[in-house]
Order: C-alpha cells, then sequence, then structure tokens
C-alpha cells in the first residue's frame, strides 16, 4: 500500500476494462486518479466503485483522446487543481479486425487516431506538465502483436507496431526532464475491447493465434497487466526507460 502515495495519474479509457483496473489499483496505492475516457455514465460509475470500495481518489473527465483541445482542455484542468501531473496511462484502445488487402482506410484510420494519434497527443499534452512537476512516469499500453505480428489484424498490428518504437522516442527525448517512458505488451486479455474478437466465431482463428503457444496457456487476467503498470508508475521502476515489458504468458519466448 502506498507505492504512489501522493502522485497524480492521468489513466485514459480508464472506466472499464484494463483501464479500469488501472486506476483502481493506483487508487488503492495512494494516487490521485483522473479517469479519461469518452464514456461519461461509465466513467462516473468507475468513479463511484472506486470510492466505494475505499480504493481511494478518483473523478472523472471527458476526453477524447485523438482530439488535441480535449487534451489541452484536461491537462489545464488537471494543473489548475492539483498543480502536478505524474503520471499518464496512455491505455485507451480499439480494434478493427481486417488484412491488409482487405481493410477500410475509414477503419485503417480510426484505429490509428485512437492506438496512435491518441497516445501521441497524451505525451505531447503531458510532458511540459511532468516537467514542471519534476519528472514523471509515460506508460503506453502497447501489445504483444506490437512486437510480431498475426493475419487478419492489419490497422491493429501497425498501430500498436507504432506505440512501441514512438515510446522508444519519446524515451530518448524527455529523460533528461526526468520522465521516463516505457511500454507494456500484455498477451491476450479479456476485456470490453477483445470481447468482439473472443465472441466472434468468425475471429476464432485469430483469437486461437493471439492466444497461441503462450507456455501459461490461458489469458491474462488484467489486474496481472495492472501490476507492471504499478511497478513502471511507481519509483520503484527508477532506472526504467524506453523499456518494453512482456507481460504475455509466454507467448513471444517460443
Amino acid at each position: 500500500m502506498g507505492r504512489l502515495e501522493g502522485k497524480v495519474a492521468i489513466v485514459t479509457g480508464g472506466a472499464m476494462g484494463m483501464g479500469y483496473s488501472h486506476s483502481a489499483l493506483f487508487a488503492k496505492e495512494g494516487a490521485t486518479i483522473i479517469i479519461a475516457d469518452r464514456d461519461e455514465s461509465a466513467g462516473k460509475d468507475a468513479v463511484g466503485q472506486i470510492s466505494e470500495k475505499g480504493g481511494g481518489k478518483a473523478v472523472f473527465v471527458r476526453l477524447d483522446v485523438a482530439s488535441k483541445d480535449d487534451w489541452a482542455r484536461v491537462i489545464e484542468q488537471v494543473e489548475t487543481r492539483y498543480g502536478r501531473l505524474d503520471i499518464l496511462v496512455n491505455n485507451a484502445g480499439i480494434i478493427r479486425l481486417g488484412a491488409t488487402e482487405s481493410l477500410s482506410v475509414e477503419d485503417w484510420e480510426a484505429v490509428f487516431a485512437v492506438n496512435v494519434r491518441g497516445v501521441f497527443l497524451g505525451s505531447q499534452a503531458a510532458i511540459p506538465l511532468m516537467r514542471r512537476s519534476g519528472g514523471g512516469s509515460i506508460i503506453n499500453i502497447s501489445s504483444t502483436v506490437g512486437v510480431v505480428a498475426i493475419p487478419g489484424a492489419a490497422a491493429y498490428v501497425a498501430s500498436k507496431g507504432a506505440v512501441t518504437l514512438l515510446t522508444k522516442a519519446t524515451a530518448a527525448e524527455v529523460a533528461v526532464d526526468k520522465i521516463r517512458v516505457n511500454s507494456i505488451h500484455p498477451g491476450l486479455t479479456p476485456t470490453n475491447m477483445t470481447k468482439g474478437v473472443i465472441d466472434n466465431p468468425d475471429a476464432k482463428a485469430i483469437y486461437t493465434m493471439l492466444l497461441g503457444p503462450a507456455l501459461i496457456a490461458r489469458p491474462a487476467n488484467p489486474i496481472e497487466i495492472s501490476n507492471t503498470a504499478l511497478f513502471l508508475a511507481s519509483d520503484e521502476s527508477s532506472y526504467m526507460t524506453g523499456s518494453e515489458l512482456v507481460v504475455d504468458g509466454g507467448y513471444l519466448a517460443v
């Protein structure tokens, strides 16, 4: 307990799934959590759940991660209310299935708007306030398919690959400001986003490939990813930046 005491954190896509898991754990560990999400109803429910469980301090702000204006508004609100920002978890993401040959331009652009533009805009907006705060930790949620590819999900694979290298580029730029930037690469984790793949009969082959030859032959639990995010958010990872932390049950090991 208390590993994030006194810290202020933004979690994008923090209202549900893996994002909610990150938010709840960070709040339990003492951080003030800004749950940033497009879904106002789910966001307010998430704040209520955290409060009811005695899990710490959380507030909701509406955010479209692909909007530069939204990011400017959220960062301004955070600085006005709390005077600092210590942690940003770029967690929001979407998936659209389709091979390179058949994928629509609209689906490609939708995936990149959230998964890549959102990470870029979030980091860009947060860095100046983190610098004024004396440093911080940016945690980008990539994927095992940000390291290796699977067929049938071209936009998602490409977007997560972009996040992997954007993480390293940003880390190289802001290390002098005591801002660390790392990526987490989860294996298959049941969330609202992946439910459409897991429950889709036409996507069984993709589900099988996502779980693949994992040595621990099951999907991850969201808390198993959140525990890794907690480590990166805390001062315990003070000598880590530009790193890829793979949490995949051994999927990439074989």
